[in-house]
C-alpha cells in the first residue's frame, strides 16, 4: 500500500533534517544565529529608567510610592497596611533584607512564610525592575513563595531604585550575573500588574486569579517630581 501523504511529507522532513545535522558545524550555526541580530530596543516612555519604570507600573494599574531608605519604606507600608485594612499585619516570605528592616518603629507585625487564607496584605523584595514593561522580578523559594504573588488581595513590592534596569534583555543579563549555572531557583517570576481579566464581555475585571491591589514601593533617592512626571505620562497615554 503506498504511503499517505503524511507520512511522505513526514520521511522528507527527517531525511532534510539528518542531511542538515550532518552538514552544519556548530561554528555555522553560532555565526547564522550572530548574523540575525537583534531587534531595536523598546522605546521608553521616558529618558530616566526609574521615570519610565514608574509610568508603566502605573499604565499596568499599579500604584507606586517613594521611600529615600528602608526606614521611610517601613513607615510606608504601615500607611498603606492602615489605610486599606486598618491594621498593621501582613506576610513576608523570609527574605533576610526584609527581616533586617526596622518594623517596630512603624508598629508594623509582618509574619515571615508563606500566605494563607485570610492574609489581606503580601510583602515581596524584588530582584530587578524592568522599565520596559513595568514588571518587577522575583524568584521563587523561601525568600518568596510563589502564593506570597498570588492568594493575598493586596501585594506591596518594594524595590530599590539602583535595581531599576531598561529592559528584558537587560534583566535576563542581571539574572544570569547573579544566579550562576546550578543555583536557579525554582521559578523566576516577571509580575505587572494586579490580576485582572477581560474575558466575560470584555470587561475589565481586576483580581480574578490573585490580588485586586499591586503596589510598588520604589526605594531609594528618587525625587517626588520624578513620580509627579511618572503620573504625567501615564495620563497623556491612558485610554
Amino acid at each position: 500500500m503506498a504511503e499517505s501523504p503524511r507520512s511522505e511529507i513526514m520521511a522528507r522532513l527527517r531525511a532534510a533534517a539528518g542531511a542538515s545535522a550532518s552538514a552544519t558545524t556548530p561554528e555555522q550555526i553560532a555565526r547564522e544565529l550572530a548574523a540575525l541580530g537583534f531587534a531595536s530596543a523598546a522605546v521608553l516612555p521616558a529618558a530616566d529608567t526609574c521615570i519610565a519604570f514608574m509610568a508603566n507600573v502605573l499604565a499596568n494599574k499599579g500604584s507606586v510610592e517613594l521611600a529615600a531608605d528602608r526606614a521611610e519604606a517601613v513607615r510606608v507600608v504601615g500607611r498603606y497596611l492602615y489605610n486599606r485594612f486598618r491594621t498593621h499585619k501582613l506576610v513576608a516570605g523570609n527574605d533576610p533584607r526584609i527581616a533586617a528592616m526596622p518594623w517596630r518603629d512603624a508598629g508594623v507585625l509582618p509574619r515571615f512564610g508563606a500566605a494563607e487564607n485570610g492574609d489581606g496584605a503580601a510583602l515581596s523584595y524584588a530582584r530587578l525592575g524592568v522599565a520596559e514593561t513595568g514588571a518587577v522580578v522575583t524568584w521563587t523559594g523561601r525568600a518568596n513563595p510563589g502564593r506570597n504573588n498570588l492568594l493575598p488581595e493586596d501585594h506591596l513590592v518594594l524595590i530599590n531604585r539602583e535595581d531599576v534596569v531598561a529592559t528584558l534583555e537587560d534583566a535576563w543579563l542581571r539574572i544570569r550575573q547573579e544566579l550562576p549555572a546550578g543555583s536557579w531557583p525554582r521559578g523566576i517570576n516577571f509580575i505587572a500588574g494586579p490580576s485582572s481579566t477581560a474575558d466575560v464581555e470584555a470587561q475589565l475585571v481586576m483580581g480574578a486569579h490573585g490580588p485586586r491591589r499591586w503596589h510598588v514601593i520604589l526605594v531609594g533617592a528618587t525625587p517626588a517630581e520624578a513620580l509627579a512626571e511618572a503620573k504625567v505620562l501615564t495620563a497623556a497615554t491612558g485610554p
